[in-house]
């Protein structure tokens, strides 16, 4: 076996070799959303956004499902790579693959036999519904696929070809992106066109991912590899119960938002269908930055996790410490997008009345106020995840969503109508970062005082 450049090279170039292939994946992954809603509210009109906006918390489902047996299985094969165990890494591997192909079918299942009530409960409306339906029942035949390739992907990453990780995603994307406008535009297939242009990219990128199981780098998959073991695999949900309650709080964010837009929207001039509509496209638009986060953050998940179970501890704050760099570079441009070219961006999803773009320009400038640190709390609740703590990584991941800012949407509204739905993005934001920035110093201090025990 080779030996994993992760134990020699030096940090800022293992996270460049890391990172921006995971970036680059993670990235087109949020195009297929957002691809679907730029050619559908062109083709369909604004009730074409609000169509792809109640839908997308089944994505969210999925992407949780996938980061809880991904991000559960790759942080646990670095840690036993850096211990140098790689039989054990292996079976970690064969699990977690079964786990996902499971977890896909069953999703998968359920989601189908409760359409209709979920999407009821995201927020949908009369008028959406039908829509909604249409687009959703062919998407979600791609879930399964769609888990095991982020789920493999992640190990991949760990095993040391995050290039490879990256071909997966972007082959896919690709042909959505072409599929799309034939499909919406050329047959007139409308929602349904880009609904199986989705699916038909996913297929693509699960074949690639799955071809990689025969070429792993550091371990030799075996049968018995695939043989599950219920009190290990215990452990690796464990693992990744963070970064996947930080997408069920994202998804409950979304019900929750969308409702109340409705709600209060109803007793504003802009109606329930215009909030529901620009919350899409500002939470799809903010979706591109938080995947070039997330890309950071599965990047250096590897990184971080190695050298911890190989006992290198400056190792691991620097990775860390560098990755927040990169993320507040990325924020910035963000920051810049967000509050100066908010109409331009808006436009990109089709035209509307002016109350339409009203009411968007006013929610991205508002909401993503605080966008600069917003990545910190999601890059130190993975951190805690690499470094096998994943009870504080849990608690980070709850803050900002569940913690803070559901409360804030409820609240906030009974003062300031819907502005004050906008308002408690920014706030649940600024409490979140504080509270990282807190639980990192003190996790610091620890590493500093193992660091001079070895």
């Amino acid at each position: 076996m080779n030996e994993n450049p992760l134990a020699y090279e030096n940090i800022p170039k293992l996270l460049r070799g890391f990172a921006i292939p995971s970036i680059t994946a993670t990235l087109v992954s949020s195009l297929y959303n957002i691809v679907d809603q730029v050619f559908i509210g062109q083709g369909v009109g604004y009730l074409g956004n609000a169509t792809t906006n109640v839908s997308y918390p089944l994505s969210t489902i999925c992407l949780a499902i996938s980061l809880l047996l991904g991000i559960g299985s790759a942080s646990r094969f670095s840690i036993y790579l850096g211990k140098k165990e790689r039989e054990r890494a292996a079976q970690l591997v064969g699990n977690g693959i079964v786990l996902m192909a499971g977890a896909g079918v069953l999703y998968l299942v359920l989601a189908e036999a409760f359409l209709m009530p979920l999407l009821q409960v995201f927020g949908a409306t009369g008028e959406v519904i039908p829509f909604a339906r249409q687009y959703s029942e062919i998407v979600l035949l791609g879930m399964p696929f769609l888990i095991l390739t982020n789920g493999i992907s992640n190990l991949i990453r760990a095993d040391g070809s995050p290039r490879y990780s990256m071909l997966c995603m972007v082959a896919g994307a690709i042909v959505n992106t072409i599929l799309d406008p034939v499909f919406i535009f050329g047959l007139g297939w409308g929602v349904f066109g880009a609904a199986l242009a989705t699916i038909l990219g996913q297929f693509l990128s699960f074949i690639l991912a799955l071809r990689y199981l025969w070429n792993f780098r550091t371990i030799e998959l075996t049968k018995a590899c695939f043989r599950l073991r219920p009190r290990d695999n215990l452990r690796t949900l464990y693992m990744g119960i963070s970064s996947c309650i930080n997408q069920v709080a994202i998804t409950l964010v979304q019900i929750v938002l969308n409702n109340s837009l409705t709600y209060y929207g109803v007793r504003s001039i802009y109606g329930e269908d215009i909030p529901l509509a620009a919350c899409g496209i500002v939470m799809k638009t903010n979706a591109i930055l938080l995947s070039i986060i997330v890309g950071i953050s599965q990047g250096v998940q590897p990184i971080i996790g190695f050298n911890y179970g190989a006992g290198k501890y400056d190792r691991v704050r620097q990775a860390y410490l560098l990755a927040i760099r990169w993320n507040f570079v990325v924020s910035a441009v963000g920051f810049c997008l967000f509050q100066f070219f908010p109409a331009p961006i808006i436009s990109l999803f089709g035209d509307g009345e002016p109350l339409y773009f009203e009411f968007a320009i006013l929610f991205m400038r508002t909401f993503l106020f605080m966008v600069l640190v917003n990545g910190v709390q999601l890059l130190s609740s993975n951190f805690f995840t690499a470094i096998g703590k994943a009870l504080k990584g849990l608690l980070l991941s709850l803050t900002r969503q569940v913690f803070f800012l559901i409360p804030l949407i409820f609240l906030l509204p009974l003062r300031f109508g819907i502005f004050g739905v906008l308002l408690a993005g920014p706030i649940a934001d600024f409490i979140a970062f504080v509270v990282s920035v807190i639980l990192v110093s003190r996790e610091f201090k620890v590493l500093s005082r193992q660091q001079h025990k070895c």
